[in-house]
């Protein structure tokens, strides 16, 4: 594959629409594979090489359809002349995502029209530097098209819906109330001719695409059935002889075709907003990106557009302000609110040296920060970029409503020209009245939208949901695939415990005191790079124990370290250490063999060749991870844990945390054939890991999860990230796995049962048992009812706690 990029898609209005569009782009020279998300209104399109953008959005204008793109002015400076120009306007076209450059010399000005999911300022700026030149923002030129066209979208409907609710309030009136001049026909004709041809020509124009490309939709039902209503209406006003002849009765149904306009038009009101909240997610991971940064620049501070923003950057933080990019603290100290990235609500402290992320609250402290990325490689533009993904993919689930929506339309059409011929040839008088409202009743119930949106919808929030908790999900299958998992492995270094040894107790020999021998041990290993002795170290600073500086320092090899502290002899080291150099630790051993029977690391101090204490260390257990194995085991998935430590070790650790299952003493290569194995039980298995050797682990697992505080190879090759660290979120991600899958069953079940039900019903079905015909306007309110609900049961998973 060479490429896979999105393109946002304008003018759908239906499953069949977005059927439409793949089909089209799938047909392309080059392109691999297509998927439209209709909730989303994104194309995913995967290319074996570099289509021509432009040929592929004429494809889809064909199609009766559009493709967004923005456009950005922005200043280039540097250029003095023809070639320069040339050489800029080049490389902004070189660029796959760009589709019009226009220079102005003069102005030193730049006009770019592009795909906004494709490219972006920071690429404009990039290659505009390679070229030579810089590239600047000018501030408020930048237009989001796609949150234009979706306003201008839904104030078009509003206001077509008040003019075609008020056209039809008049039609219905007179249609059933005689009132002078209101009830004649031809009066009621004109007031129903705006509705039809203005109101409803976003139906027509649909359905008039699909037709030029021999396919029909969602639009073709409601152009067909309203237009049989109208037509006949019309011929009955002016020509009453052509039925008088055929020895029918005529009648007018201004107010069917009317009434299903605008109610239909109202249900794709109500579908637009209740789509637009589905991405609210989205939306709020946008807003968390600063508009500007504060720089330091030629001894200066200056204020810039974030997009203007380079690595390397010095960036100034003053308190209560939003951090603009990722970046290391180079000068200051802080307290930084991380709750957007982790869902932690304590502030977390932050000095020189530390990490800080864009889209995070600087709280209380000023400090200076080196950027190291900006745009979208940010931990929150890589967040945003996962989550649009992961709505814009579809879930296997999804095939079956997309092989239904395919058939879907033709299918009713042909009902409902089969419900006009039976009732026409074998119904009561007057036949042809009740088989032409049978036919558009038919038309009109039947709902390919609610089919089309059952799934993406809850996908959108669903994966929405999990950002804001902290949960990234790569793509709709993972997500599905989720609530399917029976076994779980987890990795014991940095998934159970924090991967970092602590001291987790001090026993210290008769009559010396604890601050004592940690004050030695302390100083002894200051300058030791050994973990257990960091581990002493930082056990000291927490105690507020001062440390001395020592002298003669010395590694041993095996493990230890000897040291004079003031004027002390300090011998630190494990007891075969002790033993080899003739260190007496009889007292302690029992201390010994209790320490490594609980799975922890004893460590002997002797002060001047006695011994001061033991130490016990261990890596010690997440806050929260013995929770998250007992859910996980109420939940019904088998729990085993993988580690490279000593049996002992692994055996006391997976007790105190709850788990059955223990494969201790595994080699980093050998995590694969534990995974391997589960699947061969017949279980679908996920890992959870952090580390760069849990990564084929990760992928061979059927659901992998990388902890976010890991290395970014853990989390290139997971299907899940959890950005807290912390194994609770596994277990909120399986159960939101399980609600959205829920939701889907759900929606599709009502989705499927509204169309099973409704189209026999619309047909008179129930009418030879003595059941009501369906009203064609009772008909448009519940197509419309059936497209909301939908959407609104899938924002239900917004308010589930997990």
């Amino acid at each position: 594959m060479y490429k896979k990029i999105e393109l946002p898609i304008t003018g759908m209005t239906c499953a069949a629409c977005a059927a439409a569009v793949e089909n089209d782009l799938r047909k392309m020279e080059g392109v691999t594979g297509a998927a439209v998300n209709f909730a989303s209104e994104k194309a995913t399109v995967e290319m074996e090489k570099p289509v021509d953008l432009n040929t592929m959005i004429e494809v889809v204008k064909a199609g009766g359809y559009g493709v967004l793109t923005n456009r950005v002015d922005f200043a280039v400076r540097g250029m003095t002349c023809a070639a320069c120009v040339a050489a800029v306007e080049r490389a902004l076209k070189e660029l796959y995502g760009v589709l019009q450059v226009t220079l102005n010399l003069a102005a030193e000005r730049a006009s770019v029209e592009y795909i906004p999911t494709i490219v972006d300022f920071n690429d404009f700026k990039r290659v505009v530097k390679d070229a030579g030149y810089s590239a600047e923002q000018i501030t408020g030129d930048y237009v989001d098209r796609e949150k234009e066209q979706r306003e201008r979208e839904f104030y078009d409907i509003r206001n077509k819906i008040i003019i075609s609710a008020s056209l039809s309030a008049l039609i219905f009136i007179g249609s059933i109330i005689n009132i002078p001049v209101l009830s004649l026909w031809p009066v009621l004709f004109v007031l129903a001719t705006p509705v039809q041809f203005w109101a409803g020509m976003r139906f027509h124009r649909a359905a008039l695409a699909a037709l030029k490309h021999k396919t029909t939709n969602m639009n073709t039902l409601i152009s067909v059935g309203t237009f049989a209503a109208y037509i006949y209406s019309a011929l009955a006003t002016f020509t009453p002889a052509l039925f008088l002849k055929g020895g029918i009765a005529p009648d007018v149904y201004y107010d069917t075709s009317a009434t299903i306009i605008t109610l239909i038009l109202l249900g794709r009101l109500l579908e637009a907003k209740a789509k637009g909240r589905t991405s609210e997610a989205i939306k709020r991971l946008m807003k968390l990106q600063p508009r500007t940064a504060r720089v330091f620049r030629e001894n200066e501070e200056k204020e810039i557009l974030i997009e203007e923003v380079m690595v390397g950057d010095v960036v100034v933080l003053r308190p209560g302000e939003r951090i603009p990019v990722d970046g290391e603290i180079i000068d200051g100290y802080s307290t930084v609110d991380e709750s957007m990235l982790t869902g932690e609500s304590l502030p977390v402290e932050k000095s020189v040296r530390d990490r800080v992320f864009g889209g995070t609250i600087n709280k209380v402290g000023s400090f200076k920060l080196r950027a190291l990325r900006i745009g979208k490689e940010t931990a929150l533009g890589q967040i945003i970029r996962l989550v649009e993904e992961a709505q814009g993919s579809k879930a296997p689930i999804q095939r079956l409503a997309d092989k239904v929506a395919s058939i879907f339309v033709p299918v009713v059409i042909s009902l409902a020209i089969i419900t006009f011929m039976v009732w026409y040839l074998l119904g009561p008088k007057p036949s042809f009245t009740i088989s032409l409202m049978n036919f558009i009743a038919v038309l009109i119930i039947a709902c390919p939208c609610s089919l089309g949106l059952a799934t993406p919808t809850a996908i959108m929030v669903g994966t929405g949901k999990g950002a804001e908790k902290g949960i990234l999900i790569r793509d709709a299958e993972a997500l599905e695939l989720s609530h399917k998992i029976k076994a779980i492995v987890l990795d014991k270094t940095g998934t159970i415990t924090k991967g970092e040894p602590e001291v987790v107790e001090i026993m210290a020999a008769d009559g010396i005191p604890l601050d004592e021998v940690l004050r030695y041990a302390a100083s002894a290993e200051k300058t030791s790079e050994h973990p257990l002795g960091q581990a002493i170290v930082r056990k000291a600073a927490e105690q507020g124990v001062a440390l001395e500086e020592p002298r003669e320092f010395m590694a041993i090899p095996g493990g230890g370290v000897r040291a004079l502290v003031n004027g002390i002899q300090v011998f630190i080291g494990n007891l075969a250490l002790m033993e080899r150099e003739g260190v007496d630790v009889s007292s302690m051993k029992d201390f010994d063999e209790t320490i490594s029977s609980e799975g922890r690391t004893p460590v002997f101090v002797t002060i001047n060749n006695k011994v001061g204490a033991i130490f016990a260390i261990a890596d010690t257990i997440k806050e929260g991870s013995a929770d998250a194995v007992r859910e996980l085991k109420e939940m019904g998935i088998e729990v085993a844990m993988l580690t490279g430590d000593h049996r002992n070790t692994a055996e006391a650790i997976a007790k105190v945390v709850g788990v059955d299952r223990v494969f201790a003493e595994v080699l980093p290569e050998q995590k694969v054939e534990v995974v391997k194995a589960l699947k061969k039980e017949g279980k679908v298995t996920a890992m959870v890991g952090d580390g760069i050797n849990d990564a084929p682990a990760l992928t061979e697992a059927d659901v992998g999860i990388a902890i976010g505080t890991g290395t970014d190879i853990a989390i290139e090759a997971s299907d899940i990230t959890l950005i807290k660290g912390d194994l609770r979120s596994a277990v909120e991600a399986i159960k939101l796995s399980r609600l959205t899958l829920r939701t889907i069953k759900q929606n599709l079940f009502w989705a499927f049962f509204y169309n099973v039900v409704g189209i026999p019903v619309a047909a008179g079905a129930l009418h030879p048992f003595g059941g009501p015909l369906l009203n064609p306007m009772i008909a448009s309110a519940a197509m419309a009812f059936s497209s909301v609900s939908v959407v609104s049961n899938s924002l239900r998973l917004r308010r589930k706690k997990l």
